[in-house]
This record gives structure tokens, sequence and C-alpha cells, in this order.
């Protein structure tokens, strides 16, 4: 199975678990894995029989923006809920990251699988 990936993808949301977190807008990082057949769309160049990163990638911005989770957990499973279903994806991988959460660390966050390659 061939995979399309999107790596490094920033969206503005509210998570957070503390109050103060609940008030602001954060940025999370997200790369994806996402498990598909290019060789239909390569056979004929066609954007229309692949997995369409612009159109994904604009979706997961509009998720975040409604978004108001306490947990980056919760975040990562419904997204990769949401994608899975919206976009026909058998399996994708997907780690969301947050920046600055812990001083010592660049980020923290979590990576999780879902669906059968």
């Amino acid at each position: 199975m061939d995979r399309v990936l999107i790596e490094g993808l920033t969206v503005e949301t509210v998570i957070g678990a503390y109050a103060w977190e609940r008030t602001i807008r954060q940025t999370l990082e997200l790369d994806l894995e996402l498990a598909t057949d290019i060789r239909p769309a390569a056979a004929g160049d066609e954007l229309a029989r692949t997995l369409d990163y612009a159109a994904i990638s604009e979706r997961i911005l509009a998720f975040a923006a409604a978004s108001d989770f306490a947990l980056v957990e919760t975040f990562a499973e419904r997204l990769a809920t949401l994608l899975r279903e919206e976009f026909a994806i058998a399996w994708l991988r997907l780690t969301v990251r947050k920046p600055g959460a812990v001083a010592q660390a660049r980020a923290v966050g979590v990576s999780i699988e879902r669906g059968a390659v």
C-alpha cells in the first residue's frame, strides 16, 4: 500500500486541560500518513483518483478552528475518525504535537494509527 504524506501541518485551536488554556488558541503540529493505492491516479494523471492532500489539509484546518478539547488525545482520535469517514481512508497514522507544553521539551503529543492497511 502506498502512503500520501502531510508533514508539519500547523493548526490553531483551543486545546488544554488548564483553565488559562481554555481562553486562548494554541498551535498544534500534525504529521499524517494516509494509506492509498496511487497507481490509478498515476496511470491517468488524475487528482480525482487519489487522496487530495490539499482538500484534506483544508478539512483539518477547519476541524481545528472549530475544536475545543482538553486533551491532545481527544483531538487526535476525533480527527482520525473524521478523516477516515469523510475521505474513505482505510488506514492512517496521525501524530499531533503541542509545542511548548513542557518547558524542557520542544513538544509533547501523541501518535496513533487507525484502520488496516
